[in-house]
């Protein structure tokens, strides 16, 4: 059976100002995910969004809030994040001790759960809790920013993730997230990703409807 290969925009890339409508165009583009990066100043060298802002964006948009938490002790936010309209929630392996304990808590608030991986962290982290996994983030950058290259590395830790989840005879998704666009889409695509996490390319492209096409047929 064919992926479907799924587009989630990263607001991080978006205009803050105008951030209503930036929602409106990624819906509007069909796309599949509204990507959210949560990030806390101690994890990763940057500030982003909290609960209360997300909170007054799901006003504006009806797209899945996927929400990728890059902050120390994720576990005290939880509830938070699904109070303001989280659909899918990933935290960092590298940011807790118990995993397994946090994505069954995920599970039982009826959202998505998900674990995130950074670039140099080995897929051997995580291969005791995947099956608590609804998908694997997979960062193809060093997390904190956005605008920067793709880790060309990491196109074998996605085929070899796409192999274990296969092995085990798992639904989990895979995920991608750094520096993602039509020129490396279809190699990405082909390792085994599910879902492309784009955040200046998609909202640089002129055409963001056609853009949204062209992931959806990989």
């Amino acid at each position: 059976m064919t992926r479907k290969i799924l587009l989630a925009p990263s607001i991080l890339s978006a205009d803050f100002a105008r951030m209503a409508e930036e929602l409106k165009t990624i819906e509007d583009a069909g796309a599949d995910w509204i990507h959210v990066d949560v990030m806390d100043g101690h994890f990763v060298p940057n500030l982003t969004f909290g609960p209360p802002l997300i909170k007054a964006y799901r006003k504006h948009v009806r797209l899945p809030f996927d929400v990728h938490l890059m902050i120390e002790t994720p576990e005290r936010w939880l509830e938070a994040w699904r109070d303001a309209g989280a659909d899918r929630i990933t935290f960092h392996i590298e940011a807790c001790r118990h995993a397994h304990r946090y994505l069954t808590a995920i599970r039982e608030m009826g959202l998505a759960s998900g674990i995130t991986l950074n670039p140099q962290t080995p897929l051997c982290s995580i291969e005791h809790v995947i099956e608590e996994c609804d998908q694997v983030l997979l960062m193809t950058v060093n997390p904190g920013f956005g605008g920067q290259k793709f880790i060309e590395s990491q196109i074998e830790k996605i085929s070899r993730l796409r192999a274990m989840i296969d092995a085990k005879g798992l639904k989990t998704l895979i995920q991608v997230d750094g520096g993602i666009s039509l020129q490396n889409a279809q190699r990405i695509s082909a390792a085994g990703a599910d879902i492309l996490v784009m955040g200046s390319a998609f909202f640089a492209a002129v055409d963001k409807k056609r853009l949204a096409r062209e992931v959806h047929s990989l």
